[in-house]
């Protein structure tokens, strides 16, 4: 995978099992943070973003389901759900609340080094999809951060989700009534407040749009190569 090191996070309460995992894993030059239990991974996702989150179910007190429903919010990483094997129904709900694959125990260490790079290769395919570039502006729309030559600026969520759903549509005309829509505003003067501040963040002269313009009576356009 290049350079990158993917930080992982191992979550398990057998002692053994993080041990082997760990030392397997860095001679695959990943970084890996372990966690004996879910209460302990929770404090852990609170301060340090993983790349990925490798979690057994069944453990002690809370399980690695209990985790996943309590902090679904926080959860940004992919998961892989280290599982029984005779337990298919516990699988199918990890994989209903959002993980996104799972590997029976006992498993090859080769097998999990496997389903890592697919999984990271496809997050990291994903995520140049979330940076734009069009003349002196770049933005990242997983960051929610609009470079502007010298100038950073950072998006709040509305401003995110209209800005991402016109990037993909380029050229599209959205009316005002499509756009608050999509983040539930019925006013049309709110909408326009928040392209006001949007062109702030990526025109070079704002009362003079050339990206993402005006359509007279019809609604905002984005003009992007």
């Amino acid at each position: 995978m290049d350079n990158f090191q993917a930080h992982i996070l191992l979550v398990d309460d057998d002692e053994g099992i993080r041990s082997l995992v760990k030392k397997y894993l860095n001679e695959k030059n990943y970084l890996v943070t372990t966690a004996e239990n879910a209460e302990n991974a929770a404090e852990k996702i609170k301060i340090i973003e993983f790349d990925l989150i490798i979690l057994d179910i069944m453990m002690p007190g809370k399980s690695g389901l209990d985790f996943l429903k309590e902090n679904k919010k926080t959860i940004k990483s992919p998961v892989i759900l280290l599982t029984a094997k005779g337990e298919p129904s516990e699988r199918i709900e990890g994989l209903e609340m959002g993980a996104d694959d799972y590997l029976p125990k006992p498993f090859e260490p080769k097998e999990l080094d496997l389903r890592i790079r697919n999984i990271i290769d496809k997050t990291k395919k994903n995520d140049l999809k979330k940076l734009i570039k069009f003349e002196n502006v770049k933005i990242d729309l997983n960051k929610q951060i609009i470079f502007h030559d010298n100038s950073e600026f950072k998006m709040n969520n509305t401003e995110k989700i209209i800005l991402e759903k016109m990037i993909n549509n380029p050229g599209k005309i959205f009316e005002r009534e499509e756009i608050g829509k999509l983040i539930d505003l019925d006013k049309e003067r709110s909408v326009d407040v928040i392209i006001t501040r949007l062109r702030k963040k990526i025109e070079i002269d704002p009362k003079n749009p050339k990206f993402l313009q005006t359509i007279r009576g019809a609604g905002y356009v984005l003009w992007i190569e």
